[in-house]
């Protein structure tokens, strides 16, 4: 889970091109240089990517996202069944890079084509260019949905078939604004509220259900 680099993986192209364009510029036409420099300041910014250690109990599940809930709600889902969705908004200033809820195996991961409403209206997680995580933890199954916002232009993901990843461990990330949805297996409850601020890999979101 450490990361030396403190920038995502995704985000190299960028900055690297970016380093390059100001260097080249800077020797031909050195108050040009500027520019790209200063482009590159809020690249970096926005590729940021913090190393995070999970809060609460080993079995407790933490936040796949930096952001605010903005809907917390009883749904179906087809893999996950009866669920209890989490809507966590990222905006531009977030650190955009997603996290695992929970250790589990990944059984299948989907790209749906969509719209691009604004990431926190309910029916984005209907309507919006998505990507599906199916995941089968100790717990049950759970979806973790990465959904594209108004000025979000690229879902990464890295998580493939088969991997085995743990709690809080890195598996993607959308570029700009956007939302990550997690479905909640029955058995789990929310440990947050609609508003509350979350950080991915760390925050707990999910608990038992004390019976």
């Amino acid at each position: 889970m450490r990361n030396p680099l403190k920038f995502a993986a995704a985000g190299a192209p960028t900055l690297v091109a970016l380093a390059a364009v100001t260097v080249f510029v800077f020797f031909l036409f050195p108050l040009l240089a500027l520019l790209p420099a200063l482009l590159f300041a809020p690249a970096l910014w926005f590729y940021r990517d913090p190393d995070r250690t999970p809060m609460g109990d080993a079995d407790a599940w933490v936040s796949p996202a930096d952001g605010h809930v903005v809907e917390i709600i009883e749904t179906f889902d087809d893999f996950v069944g009866r669920s209890v969705r989490i809507g966590i908004f990222m905006n531009g200033f977030d650190v955009h890079v997603n996290r695992f809820p929970r250790d589990g195996v990944v059984q299948d991961i989907m790209y749906v084509a969509g719209k691009k409403w604004f990431a926190f209206a309910p029916k984005a997680s209907e309507e919006n260019e998505r990507m599906y995580v199916r995941i089968l933890t100790p717990e049950g199954r759970t979806t973790l949905v990465q959904i594209a916002g108004i000025m979000a232009r690229r879902i990464v993901c890295y998580a493939k078939k088969g991997d085995a990843l743990a709690r809080g461990e890195r598996y993607g990330m959308i570029k700009f604004g956007s939302k990550v949805d997690v479905y909640l297996p029955a058995g789990i409850s929310p440990a947050v509220r609609v508003g509350d601020r979350v950080r991915a890999g760390e925050s707990v979101i999910g608990v038992k259900t004390v019976k």
